[in-house]
């Protein structure tokens, strides 16, 4: 059996030099690590165990969580686990922490609001005058306060590398001379856009709002077609080999241009990596354009479409009423919540309860308020 010390010793041995290493990791909060398990693994298994995390299973990805309309279509948990996958694979070939960047993966969407970004975007405006809200921010919330450990300790006391790459989608937003994330950071953000990118094109084709001849206008579709070797007018029996083509094809043209960047870059530490100018987990030029003509086509013809719109109209309403109800009578608030308005004040305890719901929940509540 391995010690954490055998474990540690082993990333030492085996990793990048520019890896982030578990043995250096450190939490807000001291504690006594695990004897069998690196600080990384510790963080992965406490945010396997949240509430937070369990409740991805029913959170809008594009179409809303819903009986009707099946349960083939990708949820917000199973974006998550996709992402995990891709960014495992990626840090394994590329010699990095397999663990930490797991870990972020993980935790990247907990705070994910019902509806998807729909949702962010209301309760966004909801709260403008109030600090306003951001899932990434609130990803952040809920490891750091929200959830609980054992013990019932506010926080689940991750480590700070964890929950640096909690700021991975926001760098743009933060101070010029913010440094960059670390490299397993880096490749969940990617593999996050590498996800939306392959899988909203397989559940639009699936819901019919994307049909193949449509696709014809972008050259990733086109070129997807040319490896694979199939008809201009691929049969829905194509669909899913092509879905795998094009994974196969991001992931491996990630990989490729992250290795030379890396290279180039001539980094040797994590801490040269945070000190770059520009992040070093990048795909080769020319894929980077097609990708940004393929998130314009999906942004017009998916995200934008009439029935996705009528979801999206929905779920405002649904959200609308409920931010009113509760703000207007807080004692329909559940206990917890209700506990934290001294803190946090009403409006942003309103908002915390209501970026926990699942859909189901958030529907079922709207109905039963309503009656």
């Amino acid at each position: 059996m391995f010690s954490r010390a055998d474990l540690e010793s082993r990333e030492a041995a085996f990793l990048a030099p520019y890896a982030r290493l578990s043995r250096d990791a450190r939490r807000e909060h001291a504690e006594e690590e695990s004897p069998t398990r690196t600080a990384f693994q510790k963080d992965r298994d406490r945010v396997l165990h949240t509430k937070a995390f369990r409740r991805l299973e029913a959170k809008t990805q594009v179409f809303l969580n819903a009986p009707a309309l099946g349960d083939h279509y990708r949820t917000r948990l199973t974006h998550t686990l996709e992402v995990q996958q891709v960014a495992r694979s990626l840090a394994l070939t590329l010699g990095l922490n397999e663990t930490l960047a797991e870990t972020v993966a993980l935790a990247h969407d907990l705070g994910h609001p019902p509806f998807g970004h729909a949702g962010e975007r209301l309760l966004d405006a909801l709260m403008r005058e109030d600090g306003g809200f951001d899932h990434n921010a609130q990803a952040r919330r809920m490891v750091t306060l929200l959830e609980e450990r054992s013990g019932g300790k506010p926080g689940l006391n991750l480590t700070l590398d964890t929950l640096d790459g909690l700021n991975k989608h926001d760098r743009a937003h933060l101070p010029p001379d913010t440094r960059q994330p670390s490299l397993e950071a880096q490749i969940v953000d990617a593999a996050d856009a590498l996800a939306y990118t392959a899988h909203d094109l397989d559940d639009g084709l699936r819901s019919g709002l994307l049909h193949p001849d449509a696709l014809l206008e972008l050259p990733l579709w086109r070129d997807l077609l040319t490896r694979a070797g199939v008809t201009a007018h691929p049969a829905p029996e194509q669909w899913r080999p092509l879905q795998s083509e094009l994974l196969g094809w991001l992931i491996s043209d990630l990989g490729e241009s992250t290795a030379a960047a890396v290279a180039a870059s001539g980094v040797q530490t994590p801490g040269d990596v945070t000190a770059q100018p520009q992040r070093l987990v990048t795909y080769s030029p020319e894929l980077r354009g097609k990708l940004r003509e393929t998130a314009e086509f999906l942004r017009e013809h998916l995200y934008r479409h009439w029935q996705v719109e009528r979801q999206v109209y929905q779920a405002e309403q649904v959200l609308t009423d409920l931010f009113t109800a509760f703000e207007q009578r807080p004692g329909l608030l559940p206990p917890r919540p209700r506990a934290r308005i001294e803190r946090d004040g009403l409006r942003r305890a309103i908002c915390d309860h209501i970026a926990g719901m699942t859909d189901r929940y958030a529907l079922e509540t709207h109905g039963q308020l309503r009656r």
